[in-house]
């Protein structure tokens, strides 16, 4: 009897975790020399995209929504105000590997990756 109840219990759990709205939504925001601010699992891309722009200092624009990807910010490490690059994809390596590469492109002698973030199952 304990195990039915017990079973129960854990099929009562199970559908009211399986009855919460998925979580997938995220920004990535940058701004003036190396700001930047991230929001993941969101419930919709605008409160993402609003959670991102609080969370980067000064004056700042969302620059990728994501949904289930990744994004990454690179910056020059010896002129965090000149060259940049950010880039998303379904990988963390893929959005890391294209923000550096459009910052060396842009200009960038020293660059590396400023921020990162993944959203939903995205690594």
């Amino acid at each position: 009897m304990k195990t039915l109840a017990f079973a129960i219990g854990c099929l009562a759990a199970a559908a009211t975790l399986g009855a919460r709205p998925a979580q997938t939504a995220g920004a990535f925001a940058i701004g003036d020399c190396g700001a930047y601010g991230s929001a993941i699992d969101f419930p919709d891309a605008a409160q993402a995209r609003a959670a991102a722009l609080a969370n980067c200092r000064g004056k700042c624009r969302v620059v990728a929504t994501m949904r289930r990807n990744c994004a990454a910010f690179a910056v020059d490490g010896n002129n965090v105000c000149g060259p940049h690059g950010y880039a998303t994809a379904a990988r963390l390596a893929q959005a890391q590997n294209t923000a550096l590469r459009l910052c060396f492109q842009y200009g960038g002698k020293d660059c590396l990756i400023r921020a990162w973030a993944c959203d939903g199952a995205a690594r």
